[in-house]
């Protein structure tokens, strides 16, 4: 299965990973869901903190800069079927926050980008971490997928606490 990732950096950062590298982490999560006829399509679009901070405001009522928020969508079965891609939505990712998160909690950049992209597609695919069992479900896919892509276990310090 494809998914095909459109890119729009609009930080100032430029320690942000490639095509191929978001390409790859995209695919590993397509890999553990309901298999699609035609290739997926995700918007993802790099902010910095200010702006972050002002979607969160908007769509959840919370006024601060978060590491990753996703939007689906939602598209009648007939329109779909005249798609030549499925949307599968769009994840807006925070790079200034993925960097500090990635120093305080002791983890290479890549490590916690790949974390943030399996995590914001999973959204995507109806997972969440609302309750407890939501939450392990969620983990646990997330660090088979991150494992699978040579990652360590993100939750680890968290679980051995």
């Amino acid at each position: 299965m494809t998914v095909i990732i459109d890119v729009i950096n609009d930080s100032a950062s430029t320690n942000v990973p490639g095509a191929v590298q978001l390409q790859t982490w995209g695919e590993a999560v397509l890999k553990h869901l309901e298999a699609q006829s035609k290739p997926l399509s995700l918007g993802l679009r790099i902010v910095d903190e200010e702006e972050s901070a002002a979607i969160n405001l908007a769509y959840r009522q919370k006024d601060y800069a978060t590491n990753v928020l996703s939007f689906g969508v939602e598209i009648p079965d007939e329109i779909v079927h005249n798609l030549d891609e499925i949307p599968l939505g769009d994840l807006v990712i925070c790079a200034t926050v993925v960097a500090r998160e990635a120093e305080a909690q002791d983890k290479t950049l890549p490590a916690h980008w790949a974390h943030m992209l399996v995590h914001g597609m999973l959204h995507l695919n109806g997972f969440d971490h609302e309750t407890e069992a939501e939450a392990l479900a969620m983990e646990t896919l997330e660090t088979l997928i991150l494992a699978e892509l040579g990652f360590e276990n993100p939750y680890k310090a968290e679980q051995q606490n």
